[in-house]
């Protein structure tokens, strides 16, 4: 059965966009849908769009992934906003009365929206979040009713880069989807993730994800700080690949392996080696020192955000870790040991209320913020189908008698003539008359045909193009594969012409991989080379 009432969310990761689709219950717990995600590291970088028609293509398929699971058409989606360009800024506004006046509600609202309209370059207020009003020399969350002749309004302003949200207005276009609203993701998330005490008792919220992480800091229930560190869990997954491993082997070794705090005074003098059932392999030491290293700098940055808030010494509540990142072994050692901050709560689930639900989530914090935007969103999301138009009949004929045959023997006759009839008695409308030339004088249907024939020649010459590419890059592959082969082997000078074969063929995205396999091949050489043995031996002799 077609389901009727949901709100859908999109999630614009850096890894993968992801759609979900909800219903939520009287009781204020929500019930999952549908699922549906698409792979997004080609063309969202640190949470940012740059590829629109790659954008808009992946959100067209999960939008018709999610129709399938809900057999049911949407109509507008939510949309989540977070990324590197997202941070905070405070701004002031004040107003000096001529006299000390009881302060009215408008008073208020013209204060919050002078501060709206004040001008920055190249950035979009995307949200604010009040802090206080200082009336004299109190300062007060609500001064409504206060009376005073002096009012001072205090607001951290939530801004990005203007091109953030047109092109995410293009993106969403081009799908032909519209947008119901949009919500900015770090909050959304803080509201479905935190407790209200410890939003009121003062906490950072540290959200690790692929390409970023996001900072928050919270005191007495308001948004103190934001920023968006542009380091990541991928950045960790990259310095892997460093140690000449392939990007999908260090993402396992990683997850499987990689270690955010290692006590060192617990190491024996063993050092093990990681391996992939064979495909790769790295040294124990070597893999915890390049996770450390890193996990170090995110956290080091991590820190700075928190003493610019202010509120370093005054957050109570501790550290809320969440996010993918934050899945690494020994995750909270490393917080607390960078941040000296003891009292640190991974989050892997939401507090919001999950019942019912069609579709399995995971629960290692990787579902928190898609999960946190179906929640924050309010309106119907299903779009009714567009019902058929009924054939118009005739009640009554020209007599005013209703049309339906009588039944006492007076239609007999013309009865029988309609089923005496043979042949179809319908006649089709009259054909739009086309002219025969257009305004250059070239026949009309020669010139639809040559353009018919241009088309197909250009898809042909496109789909050959599109195969010899996929074939040169698929012998770039192998000549690679054989060179590898070949270097294990010993056979140097042929691993080499197997190298420079698969350099000629100028696929750009293996010319890396190619010029650091030549380097290393070229020194296993001159290494392993019969002068270079013999000028050892010599040396060897002339030392004893």
């Amino acid at each position: 059965m077609a389901a009727t009432d949901f709100i859908v969310a999109i999630e614009l990761g850096s890894s993968k966009i992801t759609g979900i689709a909800g219903k939520k219950h009287a009781d204020g717990s929500i019930q999952v849908l549908a699922l549906a995600s698409e792979n997004s590291s080609d063309f969202i970088r640190k949470g940012v769009i740059y590829n629109l028609d790659k954008t808009a293509q992946s959100l067209t398929s999960i939008i018709k992934k999610l129709e399938s699971t809900l057999k049911a058409s949407i109509g507008k989606v939510y949309v989540g906003i977070g990324g590197q360009s997202l941070r905070t800024i405070r701004n002031t506004e004040v107003r000096h009365l001529e006299e000390e006046t009881k302060i009215s509600q408008e008073l208020i609202d013209s204060i919050m929206d002078s501060n709206r309209e004040v001008p920055i370059i190249d950035q979009e207020i995307l949200e604010v979040a009040p802090q206080e009003y200082k009336v004299g020399i109190n300062l007060l969350a609500d001064p409504v009713g206060v009376p005073s002749d002096h009012i001072e309004g205090r607001f951290l302003n939530i801004i990005a880069r203007s091109s953030v949200k047109q092109n995410i207005d293009k993106c969403f276009k081009q799908a032909g989807i519209e947008i119901a609203d949009y919500i900015i993701s770090p909050l959304a998330l803080a509201n479905a993730v935190l407790t209200n005490s410890e939003k009121r008792s003062g906490c950072m919220f540290i959200d690790f994800g692929a390409d970023t992480t996001t900072v928050s800091v919270y005191k007495n229930n308001i948004l103190r700080h934001l920023a968006v560190i542009p380091l990541g869990g991928s950045n960790i997954t990259k310095d892997i690949c460093s140690q000449q491993i392939e990007e999908e082997d260090a993402e396992e070794l990683k997850k499987k392996y990689g270690n955010a705090y290692a006590d060192k005074s617990e190491d024996g003098d063993d050092n093990p080696t990681y391996s992939l059932d064979g495909k790769c392999s790295i040294e124990s030491h070597l893999l915890e020192d390049i996770v450390e290293a890193r996990i170090n700098e995110i956290l080091a940055n991590v820190w700075n955000q928190i003493v610019l808030s202010g509120y370093e010494d005054k957050l109570l509540a501790g550290a809320i870790i969440t996010g993918g990142a934050a899945n690494l072994k020994n995750m909270e050692e490393a917080f607390s040991n960078r941040t000296k901050i003891e009292k640190v709560r991974m989050a892997k689930e939401s507090q919001l209320s999950l019942k019912g639900g069609m579709v399995e989530l995971k629960k290692d914090g990787t579902c928190n913020t898609i999960i946190a935007l179906l929640g924050a969103g309010k309106e119907n999301c299903y779009r009714p189908e567009r019902p058929m138009k009924p054939v118009q009949v005739p009640l009554f004929d020209e007599s005013g008698e209703n049309v339906e045959v009588k039944k006492d023997g007076t239609c007999n006759t013309i009865i029988a003539l309609l089923g005496a009839g043979k042949e179809n008695c319908y006649r089709p409308e009259r054909p739009i008359q086309v002219p025969l030339f257009d305004e250059s004088g070239e026949n009309v249907e020669d010139k639809r045909k040559r353009e018919k024939e241009e088309a197909a020649r250009i898809a042909a010459a496109a789909k050959k193009a599109e195969e010899e590419e996929k074939l040169r890059k698929a012998t770039c592959e192998n000549l690679i594969r054989n060179a590898k082969e070949l270097k294990e082997a010993g056979k140097y000078k042929n691993a080499l012409s197997q190298l420079a074969k698969a350099r000629d063929l100028g696929v750009a995205e293996a010319l890396n991989q190619i010029r650091d396999l030549e380097k290393e091949i070229k020194s296993l050489k001159e290494a392993n080379s019969p002068i270079k043995r013999l000028t050892d031996l010599f040396g060897k002799i002339l030392e004893e």
